[in-house]
């Protein structure tokens, strides 16, 4: 059913799908349909709990991967931008809904924040362990470098940073690490 509510959101859009439409394409009754959700909010909530899923899926496969800090911390924040991108503009419509209704979007997100914050509190601890990193406050430093890349999120999926950002996703990376990186470690 969150599948088909979902194709239906990005077709048409949240306000204009109506909880018999979704119980139609779903080929299910009302009732069933209101057996698992109160109204057509909460399934929408459920569409962004699962995208937002697709997303720490992403971050956590990097997570499990056997290379040194420096590059994990790397390619979690290359994915995090992507991964973000990428559930936010395959849905069509879904991505002017998420922009509206940006403030349910972070309600449910909180429980991938934090789930975000613990996978990068251990790639900072594993590269201080390693002599990659600086000493530094891992929890301060994970929260910040989760929240400078939510606030580089819609700017990105809106394309309003610049043309060239794709192409120098990099720097950023670069910036981050170049705070935290040992003076052994310099890029």
């Amino acid at each position: 059913m969150i599948d088909v509510a979902r194709d239906l959101f990005a077709k048409k859009g949240k306000k204009n799908v109506t909880m018999n439409d979704i119980a139609a394409s779903a080929a299910k009754g009302r009732r069933t349909l209101y057996t698992y959700f109160k109204n057509k909010d909460d399934i929408y909530k459920a569409v962004i709990e699962e995208e937002l899923n697709f997303v720490y899926e992403k971050l956590w496969a990097v997570s499990q991967k056997d290379i040194p800090p420096h590059e994990k911390l790397t390619e979690h924040i290359l994915t995090h931008l992507d991964a973000i991108k990428t559930a936010v503009t395959r849905n069509g419509s879904l991505r002017s809904d998420f922009f509206q209704d940006i403030n349910e979007v972070e309600r449910v997100r909180k429980k991938i924040d934090t789930k975000e914050i613990i996978l990068i509190r251990q790639i900072l601890d594993a590269g201080i362990h390693a002599g990659q990193f600086i000493p530094m406050n891992i929890n301060m430093s994970a929260t910040i470098i989760l929240y400078s890349l939510k606030g580089l999120e819609v700017p990105y999926i809106r394309q309003n940073i610049s043309h060239d950002f794709e192409r120098h996703k990099r720097e950023v990376v670069d910036f981050v690490l170049r705070s935290i990186k040992k003076e052994s470690y310099r890029l």
